[in-house]
């Protein structure tokens, strides 16, 4: 059973939190205000000009390399995985956040603050249903050079698992999971950014930590280190001493837990995956992902949901060749009168009172093709709009106590277009609809087939259902 919010949901009231940005070292303050159903996630930078918005959106990332940065006109927000994974942690849908600076406050380096102040502010459910995208198919990314796998697959829940191998003798082979986003505000939310020491040193030399504290930051100490180097690191973070922990973390902070890197990498995943900009049902698995092949990621969820905005805008039917069928060929046939080598439906996917969505797999060792034509072979139109009555006959008779007892008789084609070829190895997916109710027999359908994305063959029919004398 899925653990997920059904209904849309929004902050009970405005409420702030300050703190500095990591890499700006600037005093900022973000806002979080209620906001309507269906708005999302949207940045409204307060201390510009006309105060632009600046939505959660994969496709306006202008960077990735030390965080998330989203950039819209002249206005630009950085570091916001954070964020958006305790927004996303805690199920809520519709904020507007007012931020008076171009970067989030890092607070502890990890989004515990964020869950807290939210939760104690309290979340409203809305009227509106949540506009889930389900995984449809499984859907993959990889980056070869930097070894990065990700692969998206159909589960009813979200579901994410990390594996990281960090080439560290300190830190070794990580993973992380969760089974539900349920679990993100307990297991992961507390989670906190970390670093190995060289990149600290590069950092503070080219000055890209600013707002850096060793509050709020792990740092891995993985190669040997002088103590000049520590004393000299001492003094940049205004501490008494530092020094280098048995388990190769300097002694700034304690582990919150064992593999809390792993941890933290699944929720910068969380956060940067708020950029489809739609709540997702799916199980994701990552190995050594970070916030470019995220953000890359994300975008390929992304064209998924348009392709399957379009999909359904067309009335085409999702098929997935393992999915079981309602109906087999062995049960067709106890339908239909027609026999091997007239039978043009092979399985019948789905059914509703109105609507059937069938499957004819295009086969090259069929009769016609030797004639139709030998040097092009092609499947003939009038056999598709057979195809497509049969599957309409099913629908039909399935609803008949008797069916092999009857038989459904063309009577009228109208407005029969063929688009594109079927040759053999294309499977036809037909999709037959009722378009009037069932009076004295008579049936009025519209059928339509595609192979793949492309509609090849539509067709409105009129039959007649009788009784086989």
């Amino acid at each position: 059973m899925s653990h997920l919010n059904q209904k849309q949901s929004t902050i009970e009231q405005s409420v702030s939190i300050s703190g500095v940005g990591l890499h700006t070292g600037e005093s900022v303050t973000l806002t979080f205000h209620p906001a309507e159903e269906n708005h999302g996630f949207k940045f409204r930078r307060i201390d510009l000009d006309g105060q632009p918005i600046i939505e959660a959106d994969c496709d306006l990332v202008t960077d990735t390399s030390r965080g998330t940065t989203l950039e819209k006109g002249n206005a630009k927000v950085s570091t916001v995985e954070h964020v958006l994974a305790a927004l996303v942690g805690l199920q809520i849908d519709n904020v507007l956040m007012d931020i008076n600076g171009n970067e989030m406050p890092i607070m502890d380096g990890s989004s515990i603050a964020f869950v807290e102040l939210l939760k104690q502010n309290g979340i409203k459910e809305q009227e509106a249903d949540r506009d889930y995208f389900e995984i449809p198919y499984n859907i993959h990314y990889s980056d070869e050079e930097n070894h990065v796998e990700i692969v998206a697959m159909p589960v009813n829940d979200y579901r994410l698992t990390v594996m990281v191998d960090y080439n560290s003798a300190v830190l070794g082979s990580q993973h992380a999971s969760i089974t539900s986003i349920n679990e993100f505000s307990d297991q992961i939310a507390e989670c906190r950014t970390f670093c190995f020491l060289h990149e600290l040193e590069l950092l503070l030399e080219h000055n890209l930590i600013k707002g850096g504290d060793l509050n709020n930051a792990i740092v891995v100490v993985d190669k040997p280190v002088s103590q000049e180097e520590l004393d000299r690191l001492a003094k940049v973070f205004d501490k008494p001493s530092i020094e280098v922990k048995q388990n190769g973390i300097l002694n700034n902070l304690d582990l919150r837990h064992q593999n809390e890197p792993a941890r933290h990498k699944l929720l910068d995943m969380v956060g940067d995956l708020a950029l489809v900009g739609q709540p997702i049902k799916g199980q994701i698995m990552a190995a050594r992902p970070g916030h470019g092949s995220n953000v890359a990621f994300a975008k390929k969820i992304k064209q998924a949901i348009k392709k399957e905005q379009k999909r359904k805008q067309e009335g085409r039917p999702h098929y997935d060749p393992s999915e079981k069928p309602l109906y087999s060929t062995t049960d067709i046939m106890k339908m239909l009168p027609h026999k091997h080598p007239f039978l043009l439906v092979d399985k019948v996917l789905r059914k509703t009172e109105t609507e059937i969505v069938a499957i004819k797999n295009v086969t090259f060792d069929q009769y016609f093709f030797n004639g139709h034509f030998p040097d092009e072979p092609l499947f003939p139109g009038v056999l598709q709009i057979e195809a497509m009555a049969q599957a309409g006959g099913v629908l039909i008779l399935s609803n008949i106590e008797k069916p092999s007892d009857y038989a459904t008789y063309f009577l009228k084609i109208d407005n029969a277009r063929f688009k594109d070829k079927v040759v053999p190895g294309d499977t036809l997916v037909l999709k037959l609809e009722v378009t009037e109710p069932i009076r004295r027999g008579l049936c009025m359908m519209r059928g339509r087939a595609w192979v793949g994305s492309k509609l090849v063959c539509e067709a409105e029919m009129m039959a007649q259902v009788a009784k086989i004398k």
